[in-house]
C-alpha cells in the first residue's frame, strides 16, 4: 500500500506506527514564512493562539508576555490544541485556557471573557471564526498577522492508494492540480476535513484528536482492517 502525506512527517516516526509494509512519500503543499515586526507592549490584552507557527513566530518578533499572575496586567493565554500548547511550554510560557479548535474556543470567550481584550496572534489564512464572532459580541479582538501560508499547487502524478492532509489551506492547495477520487482520504481534525467535503463526496478518516499521533492511529486501525 502506498500513502501519500502532504507534509513532510519524519520517517521514523510514521514506520514505527504504520509498520515496514506501508510505502510512503512526503509533499510539501504549502510554504509557511514568518512575517518580521517589532514586538509592542501586550499589556492589558489576553492572548490567543491557534497553531503552532503563530507562537513560533510570535517569539521570533521578540513578543515576551507577562505571565506573573500577581501582577495587574498579566496576559492570560489561550490556545487551541495540545501542539500548540507544547510549543508555548517549550518557549516557557503555560496557558490560561487549551479548547480543541476556534469553535469551542470562541463559545468559551463569549460565555466567560467578555470584559478581555483579545490580540489573536496567526497566519494570513486563519480560520474567521474568531473574527466573525467575538466581535458581534461586542468583544475587543484583533488578528495578528506573523506568519504566512502560501499554496505550492504541486502537480502529484504518482498514484496512491491513500492521502492524508493537515490543513484547510494544504487541501486547497493539493486540489488545485489533483483530484481526491480512487484514494482513502485521512485528515487531522474536522476543520480540514470540511474543507475535503468541497473537493469530494468519499469518506474521510478523521482523527478525533489534532495530533499526529491519533491521525497515525486512524490510518493504522483502518489500513489494518482493509488489508486483514
Amino acid at each position: 500500500m502506498k500513502i501519500l502525506f502532504t507534509k513532510n512527517i519524519d520517517p521514523k516516526i510514521i514506520s514505527k506506527e504504520l509498520g515496514e509494509d506501508i510505502l510512503v512519500d512526503c509533499v510539501e503543499v504549502i510554504k509557511i514564512n514568518s512575517i518580521t515586526m517589532h514586538p509592542f507592549d501586550l499589556k492589558n490584552y489576553s492572548l490567543i493562539f491557534t497553531s503552532v507557527n503563530g507562537v513560533t513566530s510570535f517569539f521570533k518578533n521578540g513578543f515576551k508576555p507577562n505571565e506573573d499572575f500577581t501582577a495587574k496586567n498579566y496576559n492570560k493565554i489561550y490556545c487551541v490544541g495540545e501542539k500548540t500548547k507544547r510549543e508555548l511550554r517549550k518557549n516557557g510560557f503555560g496557558t490560561f485556557k487549551v479548547l480543541k479548535n476556534a469553535e469551542t474556543l470562541s463559545k468559551f470567550i463569549t460565555n466567560h471573557c467578555q470584559h478581555e481584550k483579545f490580540l489573536h496572534f496567526c497566519g494570513n489564512l486563519a480560520i474567521s471564526v474568531l473574527d466573525n464572532e467575538l466581535p458581534l459580541q461586542n468583544i475587543k479582538y484583533e488578528k495578528i498577522t506573523v506568519y504566512s501560508t502560501s499554496e505550492i499547487n504541486p502537480v502529484i502524478t504518482e498514484k496512491y492508494h491513500a492521502a492524508v492532509f493537515f490543513s484547510p489551506s494544504g487541501v486547497r492547495s493539493f486540489a488545485k492540480q489533483n483530484s481526491f477520487q480512487d484514494m482513502m482520504l485521512f485528515s487531522i481534525g474536522e476543520t480540514t476535513s470540511n474543507e475535503i467535503r468541497k473537493y469530494t463526496k468519499s469518506d474521510i478518516f478523521t482523527s478525533k484528536k489534532n495530533t499526529l499521533a491519533n491521525l497515525l492511529s486512524v490510518i493504522r486501525d483502518i489500513v489494518k482492517d482493509d488489508n486483514p
